[in-house]
């Protein structure tokens, strides 16, 4: 039985350069039109987009070490949600193992403590957002999301071709310091989303590669006024090694 005590820091020095983690779609899940790797799926007003390819950061490896999931929320229902990371995991389908979502910041602080410098500060890439206007942070988009209001194009899509394209070069290493700039200003951040507003950002998991052949996106809807849990949004994902 793993382990479920493992802190961040423990998962930075396990990680090392194993198998790279592609999460896709289950056929019986909700595909999104003309995006390779997403699927939807909604429940109590709440719209929720995932993506486990999305990621085109820096570092160009991360999927060998974490396993970072684009998500989207849209709060179209009557009540505040309250969105904290404790709430968002994948669980294996097989094992039923739950993977929680890792705080950044505790990924940075768990890799700052190895090093003479830390990393700089950042800003998390997501805001909420009324209904039909949002902001990602620099870098941050994925084309072709829609006919939903609020979707596309994105911004930070530049003429390269790659939303994440960087003037900066770089070579991609195993023993890159995570979490990177990228990571943070991608992050989705944890707050209140109100009705009418949206939320969007990566979530980075433990690697399930070589660990869990199929896992499921969960999110937990809970009321931000209450605390009472009113629902969890599923997405099923085939879990490969690339």
């Amino acid at each position: 039985m793993r382990a479920q005590g493992l802190g961040a820091a423990a998962l930075l020095l396990m990680a090392g350069c194993a198998a790279e983690t592609k999460l896709r779609p289950m056929p019986e899940a909700g595909l999104v039109q003309d995006a390779q790797g997403s699927a939807i799926t909604e429940q109590q007003g709440v719209r929720l987009v995932a993506d486990g390819q999305a990621w085109r950061g820096r570092p160009s490896d991360l999927e060998r070490r974490l396993t970072p999931v684009y998500v989207r929320l849209e709060n179209q229902g009557p009540r505040a949600l309250e969105v904290q990371y404790p709430g968002i995991a994948l669980v294996g389908q097989a094992s039923r193992f739950r993977y929680t979502a890792l705080a950044p910041l505790s990924l940075r602080q768990a890799v700052s403590s190895r090093e003479h410098t830390a990393p700089g500060e950042a800003t998390p890439g997501a805001v909420i957002a009324p209904a039909g206007h949002w902001r990602v942070g620099v870098g941050v988009g994925i084309p072709g999301y829609g006919p939903w209001p609020g979707y596309g194009p994105w911004p930070g899509y530049g003429p390269w071709g790659s939303p994440y394209y960087s003037p900066y070069s770089y070579a991609p290493s195993c023993q890159e310091p995570l979490p990177t700039e990228d990571m943070l200003n991608s992050a989705l951040p944890e707050g209140t989303l109100e009705p009418g507003g949206s939320l969007e950002g990566f979530v980075y998991f433990q690697g399930v590669a070589r660990r869990e052949d199929a896992v499921t996106l969960q999110v937990k809807l809970v009321d931000a006024g209450t605390g009472e849990p009113f629902g969890v949004l599923d997405i099923p994902f085939q879990v490969s090694n690339g």
